[in-house]
């Protein structure tokens, strides 16, 4: 699990193709910092496991599943990425719960400058719109957003100079494709709804117990 703080961008030093899958050398020196062999960080908002951790870098694998849902199979050589490791019973919570888990690619649309801060406004498929509401809270590219104005294909999220300045966005031009994850309340409250009413129109009580019956674990 995630928050989408970024901790540092990263640079992608190789790619090598392995079958369907691909794996990834990434230059970074904070994420690897407390990082072991199978631990997770994620890599614009792809939850991977790292793998040959070094004092400056750190390999991970993508599946083919991971390649055709998010936007790592467009990376190259060079290719700048937003890093973050996973949290820990201590880490303060400053984002949204983030599992690294893409949803669906969108599109970087523009990028207007208030005096330092940004306006970037992002397309978005259809599929996501159920999960996507006015002030609420959205991962782009792994950074945790808050959705400040919402139209029928694209949502809009005003950036603090913060963070434009230690993520990728500021790496972003027009028409490139995003990784999106919705957040994962408004899944789990889509679910719950959705069995009660095939219950009989009402929907089971939040408890441990009926998030079991319904395969959460």
């Amino acid at each position: 699990m995630f928050t989408g703080i970024i901790e540092e961008l990263g640079r992608v030093r190789s790619l090598e193709r392995r079958g369907e899958g691909v794996r990834m050398t990434v230059e970074a020196r904070v994420v690897t910092e407390g990082t072991g062999e199978g631990d997770s960080v994620a890599v614009n908002g792809v939850c991977l496991t790292a793998l040959e951790v070094r004092r400056d870098s750190f390999a991970a694998d993508g599946s083919r599943e991971t390649l055709q849902r998010s936007t790592l199979g467009t990376l190259r050589a060079g290719s700048v990425v937003n890093l973050e490791r996973a949290v820990t019973p201590s880490t303060r919570l400053g984002g949204h719960i983030v599992q690294g888990h893409v949803d669906a690619r969108g599109r970087f649309l523009s990028a207007e400058e208030h005096g330092g801060s940004w306006t970037v406004r992002v397309g978005y498929p259809p599929e996501l719109a159920r999960y996507l509401v006015f002030k609420g809270s959205v991962a782009v590219e792994g950074i945790s957003l808050t959705v400040a104005a919402l139209t029928d294909d694209h949502f809009e999220i005003a950036v603090i100079p913060k963070t434009w300045a230690v993520t990728n966005l500021s790496h972003l031009r027009t028409g490139d494709a995003v990784n999106l994850e919705a957040d994962i309340i408004a899944k789990y409250v889509e679910r719950i709804l959705s069995v009660g009413a095939r219950q009989g129109g009402q929907a089971p009580a939040l408890t441990l117990e009926k998030l079991s019956e319904l395969g959460y674990k």
